[in-house]
């Protein structure tokens, strides 16, 4: 009886840990999404500051009989569409910084002088790319809380009934080499680790038909658990898959970014020879911008991704070395 209540005790204290690490993860998505709003604030700024000069430009040039009206109300158009993006970016910082507070426990405008300044997004260091067991997924929070309620059941049998009740493990493993999914085949590992749960876990055989209430609780916990375990693997799974996603598109989103700056420049040069309409020039201005806004949203993604695939994986586990050993991360602090 005594186990049973240390592991219901485990299980809570399992519970406790799943809400420190969701908080501590929206704390990151919050951070993250705060250094891309600023991100984004100072692209819209910067371009804002070259079509205010351009429309500048296009109003001494209908002075000048070198342009029209149509051209300059042009100018003023995108000049006005891009500082209006500037409030609702503005606004979107301002209630970010407020939830980063009440996350931390703190009024609303307790952080605002502290994340005012600009910093630079967050970016997950190289060294997350590793392999992991799939027995990873039992430092999950929610997984021990489940493991602990499977140990609490059999507690209450008989010592000749808990024989019948092999010890739970996952087996197979988690590919995360690089960071793609070339070492991790969905159906496989699930097959894989779905295997491995149903051999310990579903194999009470011919005592079947003396089940008791005892043993059904038993069974109950048990089906718990392997929903758990194959909820994590799914959850990991999507986030490799999204993680992955998002970094290709990052490099075509850059790709066009570069071929923005460039054709933007070449409108800007041949306005000038007379050789394309200011149209022209505005639209090439108008792609630079959303460009380059994409190419931030992007970077965020990334790092949010990353966020994501920690909390699938339980939070607060230690990456392997070459060897496949726990590296010491305490132990390698000065």
């Amino acid at each position: 009886m005594r186990a049973g209540w240390e592991a219901n005790v485990q299980a809570a204290v399992a519970v406790l840990e799943g809400a420190h690490v969701s908080l501590a993860a929206e704390v990151a998505l919050n951070y993250i999404q705060l250094r891309s709003l600023q991100n984004r604030l100072r692209i819209a700024q910067d371009n804002l500051g070259i079509q205010r000069e351009n429309q500048q430009i296009t109003e001494w040039r209908v002075q000048a009989g070198l342009a029209t009206s149509l051209d300059a109300e042009q100018a003023r158009s995108l000049t006005a569409q891009t500082a209006a993006q500037i409030p609702a970016l503005e606004s979107s910082l301002a209630q970010t910084r407020h939830a980063l507070a009440i996350l931390t426990g703190q009024p609303p405008s307790a952080l605002d002088a502290e994340l005012l300044a600009a910093q630079p997004l967050p970016v997950a260091p190289d060294s997350l790319a590793m392999t992991l067991p799939a027995d990873t997924l039992r430092q999950r929070p929610d997984v021990r809380a489940q493991e602990q309620k499977v140990i609490a059941a059999v507690a209450n049998l008989s010592s000749q009934e808990r024989a019948n009740f092999p010890t739970l493990r996952l087996s197979g493993s988690l590919g995360l080499n690089a960071l793609t999914l070339g070492a991790l085949s969905g159906a496989t590992v699930a097959q894989n680790i779905a295997a491995g749960l149903a051999a310990p876990l579903f194999d009470a055989g011919a005592n079947r038909a003396q089940i008791r209430v005892q043993q059904a609780l038993v069974e109950q916990a048990r089906i718990s658990y392997r929903s758990t375990v194959l909820t994590a693997l799914q959850e990991v799974e999507d986030a490799l898959v999204q993680l992955q996603g998002d970094k290709d598109r990052l490099v075509q989103l850059k790709i066009a970014e570069e071929a923005a700056r460039y054709a933007q420049l070449l409108a800007n040069q041949r306005y000038s020879s007379g050789l394309v309409d200011f149209q022209t020039v505005l639209d090439t201005q108008r792609t630079l911008l959303s460009s380059q806004d994409s190419v931030a949203t992007a970077q965020a993604s990334i790092s949010t991704d990353y966020v994501r695939l920690y909390k699938a994986l339980g939070g607060g586990w230690q990456p392997l070395n070459a060897e496949g050993q726990v590296i010491d991360t305490a132990a390698a602090q000065p």
